[in-house]
């Protein structure tokens, strides 16, 4: 028959085909025909061995010669090297390259179309100390089930796995006393390891991936229950609110109706009816001061656009009754961006302390309300034309404008203050306007305990 295109031949004197260097004959090193102990046609046989390498010596030269009745799969550490599908002839591997001390596996898939089956092998491996390490066919090889998984992986023998059958010895019938032909086989290659294909870095991967997993989930978690909270902190808010308009406010309205009335039957200058025009004057307040409270309570009015409309209106209702005019520069399309409620709040009381000293001490005829929406904070400014004040001499007991300084503080925002004597006074305030971290569980609990505190049961 035609040789194949790798095959080598080298004869001896005998016409036997030999290798070239210390082999004298592919066959020298051969075992015996191993198989299962049944043979049938269309049969696939699956032979293990495991062998070891010493450590002592360094590896010269390694060569497996392997042939198969009829074809067969070679694997080496569940690597496969190669096939072959001719019985009469041999195939040689040079395993010089990537046998290394230790221990190994040596896997074949072998298979019979028809008639005898038989597999031969022979490994050896030559050390640095002229010492020798041989691994043939023979009766220690076992037989894997054909329903074994990753079985040419596996470097220890299950104990169910039957050992092998010597079908004959080399040169045995009905097989060859000489081969026909030697096949060299392409060298196997050393296989190159990068540091992403080594095992501790796919663990260390895997636990990174696992780990950013885990806080993947966990923010998930964190952002449903902040949503959770948001949601009954709102609930709880617009009850506030509503059983402060409808229950607090209704009889604070009702007292101011019941003075009133009371006034009629007193003599006009006389000190009741002056004690109860106080007491009016008072609970009308008071109103005024639950309707503020109201409207930041009130969950629905958490947006900038609100906070706007309402400083103005607060603003122009403070002024009113002053000789100061009031002059608004607000922008025509503020932001509906949210603005919780510890943000306005201060705000708010910042603004009233300056305008409240803008009426008191300014002696200004108008004043400046300008209030701009600057990525990424808020910008509100209160300038008027009045006598001013040297910032220099401001002593401890002005306690309104260290009070602004600190709530800006706490909003991590900043107070800037401006004014010279006869010049007026100019006060910015700028607030960033960033998402911030906030005890939301806090929050939830003061409300309740306002909640509690205003929702006390009636006495008789």
């Amino acid at each position: 028959m035609a040789a194949p295109a790798n095959q080598t031949y080298l004869v001896d004197t005998n016409g036997m085909p030999v290798l070239s260097g210390q082999y004298i004959s592919p066959t020298n090193d051969l075992g015996s025909w191993i198989w299962t102990d049944k043979t049938f046609d269309q049969q696939t046989c699956q032979l293990w061995k495991a062998f070891m390498i010493p450590d002592s010596s360094p590896i010269v030269k390694a060569r497996l010669v392997v042939t198969a009745d009829n074809e067969f799969t070679l694997f080496l550490d569940g690597r496969e090297l190669g096939q072959g599908a001719e019985w009469r002839e041999l195939f040689v591997f040079d395993l010089s390259r990537i046998l290394k001390p230790g221990q190994h596996v040596l896997a074949v898939r072998a298979f019979n179309s028809t008639e005898a089956a038989g597999l031969i092998l022979g490994l050896r491996v030559d050390l640095a100390d002229d010492r020798i390490v041989e691994v043939k066919s023979d009766s220690t090889w076992r037989i894997v089930p054909n329903n074994g998984n990753r079985w040419e992986k596996m470097t220890r023998a299950d104990d169910t796995w039957p050992a092998a059958t010597v079908i004959a010895p080399l040169a045995g019938r009905p097989w060859w006393t000489k081969p026909v032909g030697v096949n060299i086989m392409p060298t196997p290659q050393q296989i190159k390891m990068y540091f992403w294909q080594a095992g501790w870095f796919q663990i260390m991967l895997l636990i990174a991936l696992s780990a950013a997993v885990l806080i993947s989930f966990r923010h998930m978690a964190q952002l449903a229950l902040h949503q959770k909270e948001k949601r009954l902190l709102q609930q709880e808010r617009t009850r506030i609110a509503r059983e402060i308009h409808d229950d607090i406010g209704s009889r604070m309205t009702q007292l101011v109706l019941y003075g009133e009335e009371a006034q009629n039957g007193i003599p006009v200058g006389s000190e009741t009816r002056l004690q109860l025009v106080q007491i009016c004057e008072e609970a009308r307040r008071l109103l005024s001061t639950m309707d503020e409270i109201l409207w930041a309570v009130n969950p629905r009015r958490d947006t900038l656009r609100d906070f706007t409309a309402y400083v103005c209106k607060y603003a122009q209702a403070s002024l009113k009754h002053t000789q100061i005019q009031c002059l608004f520069d607000v922008d025509t399309e503020m932001s509906a961006v949210d603005f919780n409620l510890p943000l306005r709040r201060s705000l708010l009381m910042a603004i009233k302390e300056t305008l409240n000293n803008a009426v008191k001490h300014s002696e200004a005829t108008e004043l400046r309300l300008q209030i701009k929406w600057q990525r990424p904070g808020l910008v509100v400014v209160v300038q008027d034309n009045g006598k001013g004040f040297d910032p220099m001499k401001i002593g401890s007991e002005r306690d309104g404008i260290i009070n602004i300084k600190q709530r800006m503080k706490e909003l991590e925002g900043n107070c800037q203050i401006v004014s010279q004597v006869g010049k007026g006074c100019r006060v910015e305030f700028n607030i960033p306007l960033r998402r911030q971290r906030q005890n939301l569980w806090t929050s939830i609990w003061n409300t309740i305990r306002f909640s509690q505190l205003t929702h006390k049961p009636k006495k008789d």
